[in-house]
This record gives structure tokens, C-alpha cells and sequence, in this order.
């Protein structure tokens, strides 16, 4: 699936600009997987990035150049996604990497590749404490950025709305990598701090033909509900194979099985008490613009995970090489910030959002990009705070069910000591 992507990049920064711009581009690297257990999730976020840059293109380009994604596929697998990488750096020449969606793959990226070669890399889905951990211990250079808020804080925001929805004794099925090890460690305490019990924690390797020994270790414990850290395709496995096993079917998700892939293997019949929470987003004039605009172009759902997430790292890519004023990775690394100023002129997502925004940088005015996902602001470790939103499965659709709010997991982070 590289090549149609690939050429799709090129013929959109042809098509959207004017020949003026033709002979001067820049191309900015996306590693992401096309294919493997987290293929959905990765087709659909590079064509967020895509979209991202030809907005800033159709905007009349980014300190007059074309933008150009040069998506490579990581397969779901990490030995993969340096290889991909290493070619991106060594042979494009890019100044900054997109990616990459799963944390067991952008953690190798970042360290054997991104790191080593002093290259910007920004992921719009890795949720990892780790990348925290490698930051604040000096093993990132303040080279890696992120879109999304670490899984540290989703743990806490599901541990807080499984204590809403009343759950008493909750097994826990996750994906044996980084991800799935430190998101169920932080629901366990955050969950434990509330009241409630963990009756097992089941680990789980993926792309096996059959998770029932999983399923049975796990229903032993006679649980209320089952918390599934998974992605779509062993998510909906594992799934099944719980209800063929006569397990409850009430259900905490993570974000990545809120997908229309996993709720059609599965059938929505049998998640009417499906829940989840995904780092959350207000509704604005950006979110809107997306709503509208993505599914026409992409041919995904505007609520794909990370879709937005992914837009706006592109975007942040584009406005800050904009205030550079030139595209080395030392000077997105330096510029990444700014313009997301506090004190700077709100600007959004959309083509006439983004041709404002670029007028107000030429100008040396400040500019806070507020995008899709709203007014964040990097720590000094390349992370972002905010609320998570709370979901429910109705007819087959994730239905909104408002926020754990940003003050509940501060306190929540209180009670655990944090």
C-alpha cells in the first residue's frame, strides 16, 4: 500500500499548488503501519497528514514551498519501522518524522534513529509512559513531541469511569508490549485507589489463531466486566471468543478499539454495554471543518482514533517550520512551541485558518495553533495535558458520554501520590 500513498502525496502537493511553488518542497517523513494488527489505524492517519498538508499547500504553501508526506509502512512491527525510518533519514533526507502510531514501534524509531540523528519526531497515537521516562532522563534531546496524552493519564481517566459506572470486580486482558503493560498498570491503581478490584490481569501476544487459554484464565476470577487493551483485529478475537465463553458482556475499551472495524467483527448487538474513553476534544470551528471535510477526502470516519491527533502533528510540523522560516530539524525543534504561544492569535485547522496563521508569522506576530484537538501546550518533555472523553457503543456508533475532566485526574493523581 506505500506506492498509492506515496503517489497520492505527490500528485496532492502538484494539484494544490501553483506552479510557483512546484520547483521548492519539503518533504517531511511518516512512518506509520499500513498493514498488521494496527493497519486501520495507520491508513487512516496518514491520510490526516496528508489532508494537514495540503491545507497548508492550498494555503499558499509554507514559507512558499509545498509540503510533501512521504509515508512509509511499518508493518505494526518495530525491527520494521527503524528499517523504513533509517531510509527516510538517510536517503530523503527528512528533517522530521510523523510517527509512529503504536508505541512498541516509535519507542525503536526514536532511539536507534530519530535520536541518533538528531531528527525531529512527533507521534499523534504513541501513548507510552516510557517516552516520558527516556524525555525526563535526558535520552530524547527534546527531539520527540507527541499529539496525544500519555497512557498514564488515559489509566487513571478509565479507572475514574469504571468507578462511575458502578464496576466492582473488573479482569483485565491487554496486549503484552509496552502499551498494554503500563495502561494496565495505571488502571489497576487508579481503579484500586477508587474501590474497586482487579481480579486478574491477563497478558496476551499477538496475531495468535486463538486467544481462548487468555479467556479462561481470565473469566476464572468471575468478573463484573472485561477491560480489553487491544487493537482491532485480536481485540475482536479476544472478544468473540469472551462471549462464546459466556463471559459478561459489559466492556471497558481502549481508545484504539473504538473503531469501526472491531465493533463490525464483533457486532454491535454484543456491545451495547461497550464503554471507553479517548483523550478528549471540544467541539469547534476546526472539529467541524474536519467532521465535514475528512471523510470525502480520506474515505475514513472523522472519530477514527487518532485522526485528529495526527492532522494536527502535521500542522504543528508545517507552522513551525513556517516561524523558522526554514525546515532543518534543529529549528522545527526550536519553533515547535512557539506556535502554540499562549498569548498568540488562535488559529485552526482548514486551509483559511491556516493561510491567516501563515500571514501572521511572516508578519512576526505569535500565533497559538488550537487545531482539532484544542489549546494544548507541550511540556518540557514533549507531552500534553487535557480531558478525556467518556463513550459508549449505541447502534454500532461510539456515542459521547461527556468528559473525565482534567480536574478529576489531577485529583486522582493527588490521591495516588503523583
Amino acid at each position: 500500500m506505500k506506492a498509492p500513498f506515496k503517489l497520492a502525496a505527490t500528485a496532492l502537493a502538484l494539484a494544490c499548488c501553483g506552479a510557483a511553488h512546484a520547483a521548492c518542497s519539503t518533504t517531511i517523513g511518516v512512518v506509520v503501519p499500513m498493514t498488521g494488527p494496527a493497519g486501520e489505524y495507520g491508513q487512516s492517519g496518514a491520510k490526516a497528514i496528508q489532508m494537514a498538508f495540503r491545507d497548508l499547500n492550498q494555503a499558499g504553501g509554507v514559507n512558499g514551498c509545498t509540503l510533501n508526506a512521504e509515508i512509509r509502512d511499518d508493518q505494526s512491527q518495530g525491527s520494521v519501522g527503524v528499517d523504513v525510518a533509517r531510509q527516510l533519514v538517510d536517503i530523503q533526507h527528512v528533517p522530521a518524522i510523523i510517527g509512529s502510531i503504536i508505541s512498541s514501534v516509535t519507542l525503536p524509531v526514536l532511539t536507534s534513529v530519530a535520536v541518533p540523528a538528531d531528527v525531529v519526531q512527533i507521534s499523534p497515537a504513541s501513548s507510552t509512559p516510557t517516552l516520558t521516562v527516556l524525555a525526563r532522563d535526558g535520552k530524547t534531546k527534546g527531539l520527540f513531541f507527541r499529539t496525544i496524552t500519555s497512557d498514564a493519564l488515559q489509566g487513571i481517566a478509565t479507572g475514574q469511569f469504571a468507578s462511575d459506572l458502578k464496576l466492582k470486580k473488573v479482569a483485565v486482558i491487554y496486549v503484552n508490549n509496552d502499551y498494554g503493560v503500563n495502561l494496565n498498570k495505571e488502571f489497576n491503581r487508579a481503579f484500586s485507589a477508587l474501590g474497586g478490584t482487579v481480579v486478574s490481569a491477563v497478558p496476551y501476544n499477538e496475531r495468535q489463531a486463538s486467544y481462548q487459554p487468555e479467556v479462561t484464565k481470565a473469566l476464572a476470577s468471575n468478573p463484573d466486566a472485561l477491560y480489553l487493551i487491544s487493537y482491532p483485529t485480536d481485540g475482536a478475537t479476544i472478544t468473540r471468543t469472551w462471549i462464546s465463553a459466556g463471559g459478561p458482556q459489559k466492556f471497558l475499551l481502549n481508545d484504539g478499539l473504538n473503531s469501526d472495524e472491531f465493533i463490525k467483527a464483533v457486532g454491535p448487538k454484543y456491545l451495547t454495554q461497550a464503554y471507553g474513553t479517548s483523550s478528549g476534544t471540544e467541539p469547534s470551528a476546526s472539529t467541524r471543518y474536519f467532521a465535514e471535510t475528512f471523510p470525502g477526502y480520506s474515505h475514513f470516519s472523522a472519530t477514527a482514533p487518532g485522526v485528529d491527533r495526527a492532522y494536527d502533528a502535521a500542522a504543528l510540523i508545517g507552522l513551525a517550520i513556517a516561524q523558522a522560516g526554514k525546515a532543518d530539524s534543529e529549528s522545527i525543534k526550536g519553533a515547535i512551541r512557539t506556535v502554540l504561544a499562549v498569548d498568540g492569535t488562535p488559529v485552526g485547522a482548514g486551509p483559511d485558518e491556516f493561510k491567516r496563521g501563515l500571514a501572521l508569522l511572516k508578519e512576526h506576530k505569535p500565533i497559538r495553533y488550537v487545531g482539532l484537538i484544542g489549546p494544548v501546550q507541550f511540556d518540557k518533555y514533549g507531552d500534553i495535558t487535557g480531558p478525556f472523553a467518556k463513550w459508549q457503543i449505541v447502534d454500532g456508533k461510539p456515542k459521547n458520554l461527556g468528559d473525565v475532566s482534567t480536574v478529576q485526574i489531577d485529583s486522582l493523581k493527588a490521591r495516588l501520590g503523583e
